[in-house]
């Protein structure tokens, strides 16, 4: 178990997770540090269940999505029309990628549950399925069937929103 100073060293070390998280999940600032807040207490809350056995930024992930994730599902009334923005791929990152399959794409992606977008956003982060594995706890073949199937529903969504 870590101590309350290397709990604090650690998540500042680690806090660009919890913002993108956040970021992923919710539309407004103020909802963004509501969750931001809530992530923090979680982690205080469970770091005695923290031992070691993976990595703090893979535990904290862990942490984060679960906390966005039932955060979500409280709020999914008003999240429904929830925007993307802050997590998107900017059209420089896309290189190549037009403006208007990047604006499809995005809208398919922000249309996922929140644990298929958690995948997302770990596999756009490079994460391999073994590291997303870890952090979603489910196997690295349940995350590589999770994102065949998210990679199809994605292909159709896309291109229903490209001729719209």
């Amino acid at each position: 178990m870590l101590t309350e100073k290397e709990f604090i060293k650690a998540i500042e070390e680690n806090q660009q997770i919890i913002f993108k998280v956040s970021n992923m999940y919710m539309d407004t600032k103020a909802d963004r540090e509501d969750l931001f807040q809530e992530i923090m207490l979680n982690a205080w809350k469970g770091i005695k269940n923290f031992k070691g056995d993976s990595k703090f930024s893979t535990w904290l992930y862990r942490v984060a999505l679960n906390t966005s994730i039932s955060f979500f599902k409280k709020d999914k009334k008003e999240q429904e029309v929830m925007a993307w923005e802050k997590t998107r791929l900017s059209v420089a990152e896309a290189s190549g990628i037009e403006t208007e399959q990047l604006a499809a794409m995005n809208k398919a992606i922000s249309e996922l549950s929140g644990i298929d977008k958690a995948l997302v956003m770990l596999y756009l982060e490079d994460y391999s399925y073994q590291q997303i594995a870890e952090v979603i706890g489910i196997t690295a073949n349940h995350v590589g069937v999770k994102m065949n199937r998210i990679r199809v529903l994605l292909k159709e969504n896309s291109k229903k929103h490209l001729s719209k």
